[in-house]
């Protein structure tokens, strides 16, 4: 009999958070594995979510097929191979009976990620706020009433990509600069007063330096702020753009959809989820 996860979609970084903050969304991957050899060849990131969790708790290791289905696009930015390793890690907790804390889960998740936001976003749910080094999350409920418009390109963007073009050292001012932003916006999640948000996701670390992945940005982000948007962001390293509105998101969607017409984009429009990754 499989287990089967139901993981949210993550959108993460929301421009000055960088590596730090996520919001987990109302778009899914389901993912089913159950104990047995696969017919084919596993899946890379399967087997790797698995030796790390048998080497780290010292279970006896066994073979597990996975299937996938849900409606994530793949290397967009929102989070779809976190949906895969977060299930893998969450099944062999349950097979093994482990009973791994969540912290525990995600940080294993956040090891094989490379970066702890997606997985913080996608395990707890609702905005997120996670701090690496000591290994704690902080984490909000997201008011329905807050949506999410996302921007979805047709072609793929690759996080390792899009990680070698991020300087390791900045300007003190541009530094400064996120830091109020970010504050600004983790205050605006924590309070519900989502007026905060308005002018708070400019970016200074990463997202002037991605954007050679994804050129249409400014002018997708100026269309949804003239929408009524209360502002956008690449959301993770891209290649979809996240807006929020206290609309009911379609006029946002409309407006950033007319901005970038050569690229063929889905325009999607959900609100928070608040529950997070769990077993159906």
């Amino acid at each position: 009999m499989p287990l089967t996860i139901q993981v949210p979609a993550s959108t993460t970084n929301l421009g000055p958070g960088f590596d730090c903050l996520g919001a987990a969304l109302r778009l899914w991957n389901r993912i089913s594995i159950e104990v047995g050899l696969n017919e084919g060849p596993t899946l890379a990131i399967v087997s790797d979510a698995a030796e790390l969790f048998f080497r780290r708790t010292g279970e006896k290791p066994f073979p597990v097929r996975c299937s996938i289905e849900g409606d994530i696009p793949r290397a967009r930015g929102l989070g779809s191979s976190v949906t895969i390793r977060l299930s893998v890690l969450m099944a062999l907790d349950r097979l093994t009976n482990r009973r791994l804390s969540q912290e525990e889960l995600c940080s294993l998740c956040a090891e094989l990620e490379g970066h702890p936001d997606n997985a913080a976003a996608a395990l707890f749910g609702g905005f997120t706020v996670i701090a690496k080094t000591i290994k704690r999350v902080a984490r909000f409920d997201i008011d329905p009433a807050l949506k999410f418009v996302l921007f979805v390109p047709d072609f793929e963007v690759k996080t390792s990509e899009a990680r070698t073009v991020v300087p390791s050292v900045f300007p003190r001012q541009a530094v400064v600069e996120n830091l109020a932003n970010a504050s600004l916006i983790t205050a605006a999640f924590a309070s519900r007063q989502y007026g905060y948000l308005r002018d708070a996701f400019l970016d200074h670390l990463h997202q002037p330096f991605r954007e050679q992945f994804v050129p249409f940005l400014p002018k997708v982000l100026k269309a949804a702020a003239g929408a009524g948007a209360l502002g956008g962001f690449l959301s993770g390293s891209g290649s979809t753009v996240a807006c929020l509105t206290l609309s009911d998101g379609k006029e946002v969607a409309a407006a950033i959809a007319a901005a970038a017409p050569e690229q063929n984009a889905k325009t999607l429009i959900v609100s928070a989820d608040n529950e997070g990754a769990r077993f159906l």
